[in-house]
């Protein structure tokens, strides 16, 4: 696929599910440069002329179309910092994937550090999907520093699957939305830790007009000796609704703090937060085994679908 190697290539199919050039819209980056880009006659990719990254365009009324923008890193001791802005028009609707993988085979660290903003218009509804996976048996840690912007106009609706399942040593990610009247935001975050892995995910959402809404839910699981720190606060500034909730499965000696929070600024907010930790329950494990599966396997099937 274009000029990327078999590494880059495993990596684009984990993170994006992406096999062969995709249609539509795409930007593909490697080790730090651009590496294939096609714009549509609704989606436009361009350069940004002060800093590394790219402005994506898309045409008020666009339809049942996506935009590819994924990241791979198979350099040891490569850092970046990119930064991506959608400006989405009205009533649209449209799928956008991103995502980095890191393919880590040396003894330096690599790091890509994201920042997508995205300007959503009224009416219209974007799903957004990020994945992150980390490879490689050298001992330099693979680094993800995601940062999340969302301005939300009056109903328009954003729908976000956070991913990160393997590899990734260190990830510290940070989401910001501020949401109009009758906005709806949903976060579904999914996340396993192993090793010495840390993880630590910060969303900050204001409801600031009369019906919005937002849903943030992450599910995790920490393994070994890794930790996880999970950081939601929604502000009601308005007649809105707000959830947060975190549900973890900690296993071995791993750790997890959960810090959900709520701000309420107005009489009419409504405003819900759950959390729960805890291990895999024995009966499970037992009624598993019993079908012929090893208390690992068992362990396997659980967490899957857990994650799911």
């Amino acid at each position: 696929m274009m000029n990327m190697d078999a590494i880059q290539q495993q990596l684009l199919a984990e993170i994006a599910g992406l096999h062969e050039v995709p249609e539509g819209a795409y930007n593909l980056r490697a080790n730090g440069q651009s590496v294939g880009r096609q714009s549509t006659a609704n989606i436009e990719i361009v350069s940004k002329t002060d800093k590394s990254g790219i402005d994506i365009h898309i045409r008020p009324g666009t339809k049942h179309e996506s935009v590819h923008i994924p990241v791979v890193l198979s350099e040891s001791g490569l850092k970046e910092t990119v930064y991506n802005d959608f400006f989405i028009g009205e009533d649209c609707d449209v799928l956008i994937v991103a995502g980095c993988g890191i393919d880590n085979c040396g003894t330096q660290d690599s790091e890509h550090d994201g920042v997508h903003r995205f300007y959503i218009g009224r009416g219209s509804r974007v799903r957004y999907v990020e994945k992150h996976y980390g490879a490689g048996d050298g001992t330099g840690k693979r680094i993800l520093n995601p940062v999340t912007e969302v301005y939300m106009e009056e109903n328009s609706t954003a729908e976000m699957e956070m991913v990160q399942i393997k590899g990734v040593d260190s990830t510290e990610r940070e989401t910001v939305a501020e949401l109009a009247a009758g906005a709806k935001l949903i976060v579904r975050e999914r996340l396993m830790t192993h090793g010495t892995q840390t993880a630590g995910s910060i969303y900050k959402v204001s409801l600031n007009g009369d019906g919005s809404s937002a849903d943030v839910v992450s599910r995790s699981v920490a393994r070994d000796k890794s930790f996880q720190k999970f950081d939601a606060c929604i502000a009601g500034n308005a007649a809105c609704s707000g959830h947060t909730e975190c549900d973890s499965i900690i296993m071995d000696s791993g750790r997890i703090l959960a810090v959900p929070s709520l701000e309420a600024n107005h009489i009419d907010a409504a405003l819900v937060h759950e959390a729960a930790i805890g291990k895999i329950a024995g009966e499970q494990l037992v009624k598993l085994m019993t079908l012929g599966l090893t208390e690992a396997e068992a362990e396997e099937q659980i967490i899957n679908g857990f994650l799911k």
